[in-house]
């Protein structure tokens, strides 16, 4: 009767370290281990963003989808995208719901302070797109008293409603959830100009250069954007390696590869840029 207690007692204990030990490594799993071990990097992202992220024939294509394809490769998993209304992709990091946020997202001070950012993938100037018949705006500051419209919770808006406010008379300004709302409003004259970034712009006036064209110019300060984690202590080792696999793509020539095919021209980046410069 002595032995089988004993042996009860040694048996119990044993199933409770191994209890132990499976929790404890449950807790140590940070989310790059989490990412791995699905062998899956979910990224959440808003589709009506050329040429960063768009849909062509239902499926989607761009700078991000090629990017992050490469990224892929590197970490070995697989990458799925969300699509989301943008002002609701950021909230979605901070709740979880994907690892990490393409965008890309304006480098800024008050945003480092609550995400962590990756290496620079690109630079952010601001300009504004018009109709291409308009011979109303030729300069920036020609859309004094009218209309023009910005993203909703992006930095270009930030930047218009500035611009608005330093003009006589001051411009309207309308706010938009994606960039497709906004140029089909332009489009029908609703409002006179649309912000966003000069990429974003060139590629919607090269794509549809009978609707619409860019105002010459820029307004703004120039910034570098990137994609974006959640700032917690599990989502550090995820964004460095994202920025090892960067590092990589950049090395080799791809980056610049896919710079040339959707911006039309390689511009150099710095590997990190500290978010309070800014």
């Amino acid at each position: 009767m002595h032995n089988r207690r004993v042996t009860n007692r040694v048996f119990c204990a044993a199933i409770l370290a191994l209890g132990l030990a499976a929790a404890n490594s449950a807790l140590a799993a940070d989310a790059l281990d989490t990412v791995k071990a699905k062998g899956e990097l979910t990224v959440g992202t808003e589709m009506q963003y050329a040429p960063y992220d768009f849909l062509k024939d239902g499926k989607q294509t761009g700078f991000n989808a090629d990017l992050f394809a490469e990224i892929g490769k590197q970490l070995n998993v697989k990458v799925t995208f969300l699509d989301l209304p943008w002002p609701s992709v950021l909230p979605g990091l901070e709740a979880g719901k994907f690892d990490i946020v393409a965008g890309p997202v304006s480098i800024t001070k008050e945003r480092g302070e609550r995400y962590r950012f990756t290496s620079p993938i690109g630079l952010s100037a601001f300009n504004l797109l018009k109709r291409a018949n308009d011979n109303s705006i030729t300069k920036i500051d020609d859309i004094a008293g009218k209309p023009v419209g910005g993203l909703r919770a992006e930095v270009s808006l930030e930047e218009l409603k500035k611009l608005a406010a330093s003009l006589t008379p001051k411009a309207e300004v309308r706010e938009y959830g994606d960039s497709s709302q906004g140029n089909a409003d332009l489009a029908a004259g609703r409002i006179v100009a649309f912000t966003n970034q000069s990429s974003n712009n060139g590629y919607t006036a090269a794509l549809r250069p009978n609707i619409f064209a860019v105002v010459p110019g820029t307004f703004g300060e120039l910034r570098y954007v990137a994609y974006v984690g959640r700032k917690d202590a599990d989502s550090e080792t995820l964004i460095a390696a994202v920025n090892d696999a960067i590092a990589a793509i950049k090395a080799d020539g791809r980056f610049a590869e896919l710079q040339k095919r959707w911006f039309g021209a390689a511009v150099e980046l710095p590997a990190i840029v500290d978010p309070a410069q800014y």
